[in-house]
């Protein structure tokens, strides 16, 4: 559903990419203050919003891993990898091209 722009104004603080440019880290710490701001973009608004990010976010979103499933993954993996140096099973990446042979 799109509302017409007009309906956004009357709750957030909408500018144009030209308004913003000149005092973006004053809008920018509004939004992170809870204020609504958004930016007028090829006819629709942005909004800013703060998010947190958080590393684990992306094992329970791509994986659906809590924090102990991702913990006991990270275990599990690191085991393996250090039977398979003492293998011999792995070589270094360097970067070259002669890794990819």
């Amino acid at each position: 559903m799109h509302l017409p722009v007009s309906r956004y104004n009357e709750r957030m603080k909408t500018l144009t990419i030209t308004e913003g440019r000149g005092r973006l880290g004053y809008w920018l710490k509004k939004a992170a203050q809870g204020e609504d701001i958004g930016f007028l973009f090829e006819g629709k608004i942005v909004a800013l919003r703060p998010v947190e990010v958080v590393s684990t976010d992306y094992a329970l979103q791509e994986y659906a891993l809590t924090p102990d499933e991702m913990a006991a993954a990270e275990k599990r993996i690191g085991a393996e990898l250090k039977t398979a140096r003492k293998r011999g099973e792995l070589t270094r990446f360097t970067g070259s091209k002669n890794d990819f042979r």
